[in-house]
């Protein structure tokens, strides 16, 4: 059997971002024990419903998960040991900001078992972390990673480019500093306005702008360009790598293998006895602290997706990666021949214009075709 991956989700944060549409939600107060015991019981019941199958990956993720208390996550690594085949070299990421607070709990999630951190830090200067809503400020970025560096054997973190003003000259320069401190991952997300932000409403009325479309492809080629000066490639879209160090979690999402989503608005794929099912969450962490407590569970909605719709997720998932796709293995996923996935004509058509290629057996998107792949892959996907 393939491996699983498990995504472990915490709603709360100390502050909603001006960017985000996360499920997240400000709280005075989280009873953490009483949501860590609902955690358990809910990754108990998919773990009777799977199997004891083999676990690659563990992945706390949010919300701000480093606001966890450090036992619940310790209790749930070792109920997911217990419960699955861990892989030897399993690994256990937990998000975290870079908040003094925050920082300081590092050591007791190393000593719960996890064995990579990704930092939130967006930026190492200090106006747009003011502009990005973030409680931390550059020097508290700068002396977490370094902590963390001592802490964890593998380390990522975040930035956000593409903001209001930004020119290719800083944001070079600023990703230097961050690739001088970054070890072995940096996820690098262009900003982008989600609607129903504080910063869909500041846009919408005129209160900045963002950088035009060719600027933000030249921003985008700029940071390929530095990464690669310190032996990080492009492994996806956004996430950058040295060879080994890839996120094993994502490329499991990617790769569009099987995963399990516990807490409030997680999703999950699960493909058993043939059928592919799809099943999210209640979004809401009191109710679905309610229904857990209560069912066992809080799936709201689970359903079988059809062998078109899985072809179209794996595909959708799989070109945004640099290995791009093997239609052999969409095949195996989706139970459709990969001729009945894409649409012939534009496929011959995106090979002419140079926006994908096979490299061997594998579709991928060129560097040109993944500056185009959201206006691509709608016209070339059945």
């Amino acid at each position: 059997m393939e491996p699983l991956a498990l995504y472990v989700h915490w709603p709360f944060c100390a502050s909603k971002c001006p960017y985000c549409d996360f499920n997240s939600h400000v709280r005075d107060r989280v009873d953490g024990a009483r949501f860590g015991a609902a955690l358990r019981r809910e990754l108990a019941r998919e773990a009777a419903r799977v199997g004891r199958r083999p676990l690659a990956s563990i992945f706390f993720g949010g919300g701000t998960p480093s606001l966890m208390p450090p036992q619940a996550v310790a209790d749930l690594i070792a109920d997911a040991r217990a419960l699955f085949d861990a892989a030897p070299d399993i690994e256990i990421t937990l998000e975290a900001n870079p908040t003094s607070v925050e920082a300081a709990k590092l050591r007791d999630f190393a000593a719960a078992g996890v064995n990579r951190v990704s930092l939130g830090v967006q930026s190492l200067e200090e106006a747009p972390l003011r502009f990005l809503g973030r409680q931390h400020d550059a020097a508290q970025a700068i002396a977490a990673l370094e902590l963390a560096r001592g802490i964890f054997p593998r380390l990522s973190f975040d930035l956000i480019y593409a903001r209001p003003g930004q020119t290719e000259a800083a944001w070079r320069a600023e990703l230097r500093r961050a690739l001088a401190l970054a070890a072995d991952h940096l996820s690098l997300y262009q900003l982008t306005i989600e609607p129903g932000t504080r910063f869909a409403t500041q846009y919408a009325r005129g209160d900045f702008r963002l950088p035009e479309d060719e600027d933000a492809a030249r921003l985008y080629v700029a940071t390929a360009e530095e990464a690669a000066g310190f032996g990080l490639a492009p492994y996806e879209v956004s996430n950058y790598a040295r060879p080994g160090a890839e996120s094993r979690h994502n490329l499991q999402y990617w790769r569009y293998g099987d995963y399990i989503g516990i807490g409030a608005g997680a999703h999950q794929r699960l493909l058993l006895d043939g059928a592919m099912l799809a099943a999210r969450r209640h979004r809401g962490p009191e109710e679905w602290l309610a229904r857990v407590e209560r069912d066992g569970h809080a799936v709201t909605e689970e359903e079988t997706l059809s062998p078109s719709d899985r072809a179209r997720e794996a595909l959708l998932m799989g070109l945004r990666l640099a290995e791009g796709i093997d239609p052999a293995r969409v095949e195996a996923r989706s139970a459709l021949p990969f001729a009945q996935t894409v649409d012939a004509a534009m496929l011959e058509a995106c090979l002419a214009e140079g926006y994908l290629a096979w490299q061997g057996s594998r579709l991928v998107a060129t560097s040109e075709g993944r500056l185009r792949l959201d206006a691509m892959l709608p016209a070339l996907l059945r």
